[in-house]
C-alpha cells in the first residue's frame, strides 16, 4: 500500500465562483494536506486532522508555504504541433498550409512521433498540466505515441486521430473509410485502456468530406462513451470557406449539428464567430466551446465571447491551443484570457481563473469526479504553486493581502517556473532545484 501525506495551503473549488467575495465556491485551509493512497485521494482537510486520520507512520511531503490545487486541465491542444509553436506572420488558414501540414507530415515515423510525444507530456508536466485533450496526426503511428508516452506516466489524457481527406496535402489525407476503419481500430486499443480515453477528431469542416462527415457520424453513434473533437469558426475566411463547402447547413455550427456530432461530450475549439442561434444550439445539445485566447491572439482570429455563452447557459472551458497557442502554461493562457473578456468589457476574477483551469475543465469533460479537484475518491493529481518563484513576483507578493491577490499574481506573472512540483495519481514528477526555498512574506495575510 502506497499512502502519502502532501502539505501546505490546501485550495480546490466546489463550485462556480459567481464573484470575488464568493468564499462558498471554494475550500481554502492556511495549514492544510492531502492523503493520498495508492494514487487516490482518502481525504482533505486541517493538517492536524489528516495527520490523525493517516497515522504517524505515512511518508509527509511539506510544501508550506506553496499552494497545493487539483492538476490543471488542458481541453484543446494539438501535439504534432509542439515543433511549430512561435512560428511566425500568418492568420489561420495560410499558417496551417505554411507550417502545420509540413510538420504533421513528419508523425508518418514512429521514431519521430514517440520523441515528440515524450516531449509533450514532459512540457504538460513541467507548467503542472496534469489532464489534456488533444488532436494526433493521420497517422494511427502518432496515436500510439501519445498514449504510449501518457501510460508511461500514469497521465489520464485524452486524444484521437484527425480524421481529413480534403484541402491538405496528400500525405495527410485519409479516406472515409480508412479514417472509420483506423479511428475504430485505435478505439478498440486505447479507449478505457488505463486511463486513457479516445477523442473522435474529424479536424474540421474544410478537411472533411461530406462522406467523411457521415463516417464521423457512424463512430459517434458506435462509440458514445468516446469524446468528439473539431474546430468551428476561429477565423473569418475559414467560415466562408466551410460554409461555402455546406451551403445547404444554416451556418458553420449546423453543419456539425447535421450529423449529429453535437452532444455532451463534443469539444468545438474556438468558438468566436457565432450567431445567437449558433450559441443557443449549444446550450441544447449540451456542446462545450473551448476557449483558446493565446492562439486567437496569435493568428489574429478574434475574440471569444464567454458572457454569451453564459447568457445562453451554454458550456465552454479554456485551453492553450499548442501550437497556434504560445504557451503550454494555463496560467499564461488565464492571463490572456482575462485580457480578452477584459476588452469585451467582462470580468474574468482570479477565482474564476483557477476554477476553470480545475473543476470546470472537468466538469467540461465530464470527469469532475476522477480530476479537478481534492475531494475524497478523486485522482491524486495535484499542482504545487509558489508565487514567488520569480523575483519580480516575491518582491510583488510583499504587499499581497489575500488569496484573490496572490491567484491573480500567479495569473498574471506566473510560468513554468512557479510549478514547485506535479503528482500525477499521487507520484511526484517534477524535478525542481530546491536551494531556494519559497518563503511566504510576512504582510500575506490571507483570509
Amino acid at each position: 500500500m502506497n499512502e502519502l501525506l502532501i502539505r501546505g495551503r490546501v485550495l480546490t473549488f466546489v463550485a462556480e465562483p459567481q464573484g470575488i467575495d464568493d468564499t462558498a465556491s471554494y475550500r481554502y485551509l492556511e495549514d492544510g494536506a492531502v492523503f493520498v493512497r495508492n494514487g487516490k485521494i482518502v481525504e482533505t482537510g486541517s493538517y492536524g486532522d489528516i495527520r490523525k486520520l493517516a497515522g504517524a507512520n505515512v511518508e509527509v511531503v511539506d510544501h508550506r508555504p506553496n499552494l497545493i490545487l487539483p492538476g490543471f486541465i488542458d481541453t484543446h491542444l494539438h501535439f504534432p504541433q509542439t515543433q511549430a509553436i512561435a512560428s511566425y506572420g500568418a492568420q489561420l488558414l495560410e499558417w496551417l498550409n505554411t507550417y502545420i501540414f509540413v510538420e504533421e507530415q513528419k508523425f508518418a515515423r514512429a521514431a519521430h512521433a514517440a520523441e515528440v510525444a515524450d516531449r509533450f507530456m514532459d512540457e504538460l508536466l513541467s507548467n503542472g498540466t496534469t489532464t489534456a485533450v488533444a488532436y494526433c496526426s493521420v497517422h494511427p503511428e502518432s496515436v500510439d505515441a501519445y498514449f504510449v508516452a501518457a501510460e508511461a506516466r500514469g497521465m489520464r489524457m485524452i486524444g484521437g486521430k484527425v480524421m481529413m481527406d480534403r484541402n491538405a496535402p496528400e500525405a495527410l489525407r485519409d479516406t472515409p473509410q480508412q479514417g472509420y476503419d483506423e479511428t475504430n481500430r485505435l478505439i478498440e486499443k486505447w479507449h478505457g485502456r488505463g486511463r486513457a480515453h479516445y477523442a473522435i477528431s474529424p479536424r474540421f469542416a474544410i478537411t472533411s468530406t461530406p462522406e467523411q462527415m457521415e463516417m464521423s457520424q457512424a463512430l459517434v453513434a458506435e462509440h458514445p462513451t468516446c469524446y468528439v473533437q473539431t474546430h468551428l469558426s476561429e477565423n473569418r475566411d475559414e467560415v466562408a470557406f466551410a460554409t461555402s463547402l455546406y451551403p445547404e447547413a444554416k451556418d458553420y455550427t449546423d453543419i456539425y449539428a447535421r450529423y449529429d456530432l453535437l452532444n455532451e461530450r463534443m469539444l468545438l475549439g474556438h468558438s468566436i464567430h457565432l450567431s445567437d442561434r449558433e450559441v443557443s444550439v449549444f446550450a441544447e445539445t449540451g456542446a462545450v466551446g473551448v476557449f483558446c485566447p493565446t492562439s486567437n491572439l496569435f493568428l489574429g482570429s478574434g475574440l471569444f465571447d464567454a458572457a454569451r455563452f453564459d447568457k445562453f447557459g451554454a458550456r465552454w472551458s479554456v485551453a492553450t491551443d499548442v501550437g497556434g497557442g504560445t504557451s503550454f502554461s494555463m496560467l499564461e493562457t488565464m492571463d490572456e484570457a482575462y485580457k480578452v473578456l477584459h476588452l469585451q468589457g467582462q470580468r474574468l476574477t482570479p477565482f474564476n481563473s483557477f476554477y476553470r483551469m480545475t473543476r470546470g475543465n472537468a466538469l467540461a469533460l465530464g470527469l469532475e469526479h476522477q480530476i479537478g479537484s481534492l475531494q475524497a475518491g478523486a485522482d491524486a493529481d495535484i499542482v504545487v504553486l509558489d508565487s514567488g518563484a520569480k523575483s519580480a513576483m516575491e518582491f510583488r507578493m510583499r504587499t499581497a493581502t489575500s488569496l484573490a491577490e496572490e491567484l491573480f499574481i500567479l495569473q498574471t506573472m506566473g510560468d513554468d517556473r512557479c510549478i514547485a512540483e506535479v503528482y500525477v495519481a499521487g507520484k511526484a514528477m517534477k524535478t525542481k532545484d530546491r536551494k531556494r526555498q519559497a518563503t511566504a512574506p510576512q504582510s500575506l495575510q490571507i483570509a
